[in-house]
């Protein structure tokens, strides 16, 4: 088994295929009055100063549009279609169905038969059905963000990589310093994951945010290809079964290993993200061991590699989309809670009509700073 550790941006990272220069989201392009919310349960990562949290996740595409040129597939990844799963009795799971009902997504409910006989390699020993998105997909955040960046360098933006932001000082003009420059703007967006508090508290503000490392693992196929893309095997969801979700992306993004992981982690210090492995690391692993040896019998129940990432939770595991209290020229977006990725095209419409002081287009009243009481007059 090998442990991959470090700050990188890492390999996969399933979201919604978009036209990186649109600010919308599948199913989110109308100025309703509604939450900026996925239509389906808290699974993904942020990506904040280079470091990616979470790892993967499965969502909806955008009626197969790709990041880079038009038509172009990106290796390994694709629209692979979402296989949620749990009981039928789920009520999480009655929920998504409605929501894809309501968006008028198109979806197919299947009964345990069906299941078996559509994947015969998951195993169902609890008798779970399912509900297949069929516009689902795998994007990797790496190759995202750098087309992304590259759409702001062509639109005239500048992007500087390996800058730490070592003060803020708020006014008219907000001034930032690094230790080669510094820069003035009448806005500032502070998007910095793990270390926001960091960079809040000499601004008189500290949000509840708590910094989680989390294990991504890979598990080696019995049989090449058994859990490919090239075998149509979906991204799944597997709702109820433990205290967390477990999630997986088909074998692609490392040869012969598929993506199989547990949407919760263990306490860290954003500054220390390769601590050595606590205990309560170890029964993440045990969890999903036991997953892996009892539904996907055609992979190895031993993690081939495990990499580290780190979440960035609040109490709600929701998001943070807010101005400073005391600076309105200051905006703020954090907390994304692990499944934040797949809702950045939104989420950056969003901010930014909160730094040029415009009206909302959605209903931000969930992520708002002021939810939290105890965020009292004694924070500020």
């Amino acid at each position: 088994m090998g442990r991959i550790k470090g700050r990188g941006m890492g390999r996969g990272c399933a979201v919604p295929f978009l036209p990186l220069p649109c600010m919308d989201s599948g199913g989110l392009q109308r100025p309703a009055r509604e939450r900026p919310e996925a239509r389906y349960p808290d699974v993904l990562g942020e990506a904040q100063r280079g470091q990616q949290e979470g790892g993967g996740e499965a969502c909806r595409c955008n009626e197969m549009e790709w990041a880079g040129a038009s038509g172009e597939r990106i290796e390994g990844g694709g629209q692979t279609g979402l296989l949620l799963l749990g009981m039928k009795e789920s009520q999480e799971l009655k929920t998504i169905q409605a929501n894809l009902s309501r968006q008028r997504v198109e979806h197919q409910c299947l009964s345990s038969e069906e299941l078996k006989q559509r994947f015969p390699n998951i195993r169902l020993p609890r008798g779970e059905v399912g509900l297949l998105d069929n516009s689902g997909g795998v994007l990797y955040a790496y190759k995202a963000l750098r087309a992304l960046q590259d759409a702001v360098r062509q639109l005239g933006g500048i992007v500087r990589d390996g800058e730490k932001v070592v003060e803020i000082n708020p006014g008219l003009l907000v001034t930032v310093k690094t230790p080669s420059r510094s820069y003035q703007a009448k806005s500032l967006v502070i998007t910095a994951g793990p270390w926001t508090n960091q960079l809040l508290r000499p601004l008189g503000i500290e949000l509840p945010l708590q910094t989680l490392r989390v294990n991504v693992c890979y598990w080696r196929e019995m049989v090449p290809g058994s859990y490919g893309v090239s075998q149509a095997f979906p991204c799944f969801l597997w709702l109820g079964l433990c205290p967390h979700h477990i999630y997986g992306l088909p074998a692609g993004e490392y040869p012969g290993l598929m993506k199989v992981s547990y949407h919760h982690g263990n306490h860290a210090d954003p500054e220390e993200p390769d601590c050595p492995t606590a205990h309560t690391d170890i029964r993440d692993v045990q969890i999903l061991s036991g997953f892996v040896r009892d539904h996907l019998p055609d992979l190895k129940p031993e993690p081939a590699v495990i990499e580290s990432c780190m979440y960035t939770n609040t109490p709600d595991e929701q998001f943070i989309l807010d101005r400073h209290p005391k600076y309105d020229n200051i905006v703020i977006g954090a907390g994304f809670s692990g499944h934040g990725f797949k809702l950045a095209p939104v989420v950056g419409k969003i901010l930014y009509e909160l730094s040029m002081k415009l009206t909302p287009s959605y209903d931000l009243a969930p992520f708002r700073i002021s939810r939290f009481p105890s965020l009292g007059k004694a924070h500020l």
